[in-house]
């Protein structure tokens, strides 16, 4: 596996987060099994509350031994926490409901841990992976998504083209983002519930993927450049379709 996920042999079955807004909302998550805490006593302090919480013994650390730990690139803030797997859902056991989101090959953990953000921040239901030619729930995609992991369900597919006509059983739209595309995202006209697919870095939808869509829109965008980090188009994407058509919570409020 990855950077810092499984660091020592026998350590499959750990999940390695470092960061003081990824420590602080696993440790506010009670489906989390901690397993132990290393802090500075700054760093500590600053999560006082959230520690008292989780009821979990803190083992001091200087930053050195964490810089040693994780290696030179990692931003830990002083905090590193070592926790059991979350159970994460199967295709089927998502709510059928709001939006998912739908990952074809986006590989960078920085850009998943990014759109995991966004889906957080726009109430996403799922966001979906396939197994293959997708990060794993590394310590650079969880830092990346700076808390996002404790309230967005990563479900991980076999097959891309399946899970979409899985999804379309289930009565979601089927939604693919892309440049090239006719039609702007703001100007369709896209019924509940709606799953959302983006490309790959660089690539885009493959086309398969894009063949498999109901339907195919674009982010107007007025300047030179037509095409934005997925990350971005993620988050505007989420936006437009926040403003289309609201969360099920804020219509269950209206």
């Amino acid at each position: 596996m990855s950077d810092h996920q499984k660091h020592q042999p026998g350590n499959d079955e750990i999940e390695r987060l470092y960061g003081v807004h990824t420590v602080g909302e696993a440790l506010k998550n009670p489906k989390r099994k901690f397993i132990k805490l290393l802090a500075t006593k700054n760093a500590a302090d600053r999560l006082a509350a959230e520690i008292a919480q989780a009821r979990i013994t803190i083992e001091p650390v200087l930053p050195r031994e964490l810089d040693r730990l994780l290696g030179p690139e990692a931003v830990h803030q002083g905090l590193v926490l070592d926790c059991k797997p979350l159970r994460q859902p199967r295709l089927d056991e998502i709510p059928r409901e709001g939006i998912v989101v739908l990952l074809d090959q986006v590989t960078d953990p920085h850009n998943v841990g990014a759109i995991m953000r966004s889906c957080a921040a726009f109430g996403v239901t799922a966001l979906v992976a396939t197994a293959r030619h997708s990060p794993e729930a590394s310590g650079v995609l969880l830092k990346s998504a700076s808390g996002a992991y404790e309230h967005v369900p990563f479900t991980k597919v076999t097959n891309l083209s399946r899970a979409m006509a899985e999804l379309r059983d289930y009565g979601f739209l089927l939604v693919g983002l892309d440049s090239e595309a006719a039609e702007d995202i703001g100007d369709a006209r896209l019924s509940r519930p709606v799953a959302l697919v983006l490309g790959a870095e660089g690539k885009g939808l493959r086309r398969l993927t894009r063949d498999t869509c109901d339907t195919v829109v674009r982010l107007d965008m007025p300047g030179l450049i037509k095409s934005l980090n997925v990350s971005n188009a993620a988050a505007i994407a989420l936006y437009a379709l926040h403003r289309s058509g609201g969360s099920p919570s804020e219509k269950a409020q209206a």
